[in-house]
């Protein structure tokens, strides 16, 4: 199957091994630059996101950082402690009063501490997000506060702090604990949160509880670090503070459960910094999402996640797939490049190598110096206008040796029919000269020269019908006399044109001697011998027919065979001279002509014969050579 699908020429082969050869490139660069580039683009997204989410996460942690170490110099600051310890039983007292004399300016001091502490960070943000601070006694009745808008103190703050829920749990918490965002108590809207950090003050020395430190962190400590970050429309963002989630969107913080389950860990690398987690999550709608969790340095609890964006992603995804089928596309019109120029190097140049091979079948011999390239090719077409003028050289020498063959054949003719024809010719004068009173002596004479001059002429091959007709009349007018006038002939030419046709020397003059000598003598009977001459068709070409007849004894298939087709070195001399030159000159005008021309034999015995006479028709011109 596969065998019928791979061409069996060169060039198609070169064409299906370059396409395939480009297929396979294309589908393993496609394969591998989809693979890469989108582990690539996925590995891109998650540090970009979980870099985002460092610097927020670094901010918040930042400010954190200065606003628990505030709430701890709080607790530990010896001003704040004898403040404390100096209020803790004592009653709230009227201004008028002796204890409030003596206690005023240790209060009045402690509390310009407090406000040089927290003022130290005015120029810091962690300032902006401590909206309160009240450090208070143990009975609450005796407390210093401290405000980010001075209109919003209040003198029963210790006392609202102390009925929160919030309150105790904090309070009596080993150490900071977060409970997420809760409702500002002092806010008449309700809708703004912070987040509490309560701290009970224990004495240095016996470690007795004498007050409280209450820190309210507002909830633009996230809002402001976030307003600028990127977050796409399918993405959410989280912010987990203790036990509590929140999600994040242009119009604040709000509590929410997780939208997503089954979270697991994905194996690898791919986040930039320690703590960073990536997960895959099962959103509630069940599609498979990823997730990358950063916790926010220095507070325990705290994280921050983000659900990546498929829509960003399918974006890049997309652009790099007009990259990756660009690339293909490049590869393709490399392909196509490359099979172009295996096709003019290669396929070009056996084109030529075939049109010139095509031309030496036809004829064309002639060296061709366009083949002779300076590569592998151009050796092969060397070679091949080297064997054309090889076989120039080969056909001349047979042309040649074919001419001398054409000559020795017709000199052994000539040798043939001359001692025949003039032993004959003079045994014909000497029985004349016996019998006669040497009357016709001066015909035959006179004819005998004509003939003895045509033999004489040389070697010309063609001579004129009219020239061959009349060196057959020469002939018959010596046999005549010879005969006692007992055989006649006759001549039927079609037309005038037909009497300027070439024809072998030669061609007639055996055939009529073997119609007297093999054909009428035998039957010793008056003899009759037709000569006939008409222009007919031989398939498409016009050719010149002559025929033969007498009147004789016939011939047998056998002896037809004999005559036409006779070896002469197989033939003793009577039998040489018995049927000389017919088979001569059935093979001089095949050699010339071709095997369809040549002479054909019908014949009846006892009846007739006819000799036909095929060659093609030409017209005999003066300046031809003498051979063909």
């Amino acid at each position: 199957m596969w065998k019928k699908l791979i061409p069996k020429t060169i060039r198609g082969k070169i064409m299906v091994l370059t396409a395939a050869i480009t297929l396979l490139i294309t589908v393993l660069t496609t394969t591998v630059c989809f693979s890469v580039f989108q582990s690539f683009l996925r590995k891109n997204q998650i540090q970009s996101v979980e870099f985002s989410l460092s610097v927020v996460s670094n901010n918040i942690g930042a400010d954190m950082k200065d606003i628990i170490y505030f709430s701890k110099w709080c607790c530990s600051n010896g001003a704040i402690l004898d403040y404390l310890e100096a209020f803790k039983d004592k009653p709230k007292l009227p201004t008028a009063s002796r204890d409030f004399d003596n206690l005023r300016p240790m209060a009045l001091s402690t509390h310009s501490r407090l406000k040089e502490e927290y003022y130290k960070y005015y120029n810091t943000r962690s300032n902006e997000y401590m909206s309160r601070v009240i450090v208070s006694s143990s009975n609450e009745r005796n407390f210093l506060q401290m405000a980010a808008a001075a209109n919003n103190t209040s003198p029963y703050a210790a006392r609202i702090i102390r009925n929160e829920e919030f309150f105790e749990k904090l309070y009596k918490a080993p150490d900071f604990l977060w409970i997420g965002l809760v409702k500002d108590p002092f806010s008449n809207s309700g809708r703004e949160q912070f987040i509490p950090i309560v701290r009970s003050v224990t004495n240095e020395f016996n470690s007795e509880i004498i007050g409280w430190t209450y820190v309210e962190i507002s909830s633009r400590l996230f809002t402001d670090s976030l307003a600028s970050y990127p977050l796409p429309e399918d993405s959410t963002l989280f912010i987990t503070i203790g036990e509590k989630n929140y999600s994040f969107n242009s119009s604040g913080l709000k509590e929410t459960d997780m939208p997503y389950t089954n979270p697991v860990k994905l194996a690898g690398n791919e986040s930039l910094s320690k703590g960073t987690r990536v997960l895959s999550v099962s959103m509630n709608d069940g599609k498979k999402r990823l997730l990358v969790e950063r916790p926010i340095e220095g507070m325990a609890g705290w994280s921050l996640s983000q659900v990546l964006s498929e829509q960003q992603f399918g974006q890049q995804k997309n652009l790099y797939t007009l990259f990756i089928l660009g690339t293909c596309l490049a590869i393709v019109s490399l392909g196509v490049l490359l099979a172009f120029l295996l096709n003019k190097i290669i396929m070009e140049p056996i084109q030529k190598l075939s049109s010139k091979i095509h031309g030496i079948s036809t004829g064309d011999f002639s060296r061709d110096t366009a083949i002779e390239w300076n590569h592998e090719l151009g050796q092969i077409g060397r070679g091949i206008n080297n064997m054309s003028e090889d076989i120039i050289t080969l056909m001349e020498k047979r042309v040649s040796y074919e001419k001398q063959k054409k000559d020795l054949e017709y000199q052994i003719l000539q040798s043939q029919i001359n001692p025949h024809f003039l032993y004959n010719t003079l045994n014909s004068i000497k029985w004349m000269a016996t019998i006669q009173n040497a009357n016709g002596i001066a015909d035959m004479t006179t004819a005998l020269a004509r003939l003895l001059k045509n033999v004489s002429k040389g070697t010309t091959s063609m001579i004129p019908l009219r020239e061959e007709l009349d060196l057959v009349k020469d002939y018959f007018l010596i046999q005549k006399y010879r005969y006692g006038g007992s055989v006649t002939i006759e001549y039927s030419i079609e037309s005038e044109d037909l009497y300027k046709c070439e024809i072998h020397r030669f061609t007639l003059q055996p055939i009529i001697e073997n119609a007297l000598f093999h054909g009428i003598e035998p039957a010793k009977t008056a003899g009759k011998i037709t000569v006939s001459a008409q222009s007919t068709n031989l398939g498409t070409q016009k050719v010149l027919k002559i025929d033969i007849t007498d009147n004789g004894i016939g011939m047998s298939k056998d002896t037809i065979d004999k005559v036409l087709h006779e070896k002469t070195e197989s033939q003793n001399k009577a039998e040489f001279f018995r049927h000389v030159g017919i088979s001569n000159v059935n093979r001089r005008i095949q050699y010339d002509f071709g095997p369809e021309y040549g002479i054909t034999i019908n014949s009846c015995p006892g009846s007739f014969t006819t000799m036909t006479i095929l060659i093609p028709y030409a017209l005999y011109s003066e300046n031809q050579t003498a051979e063909r």
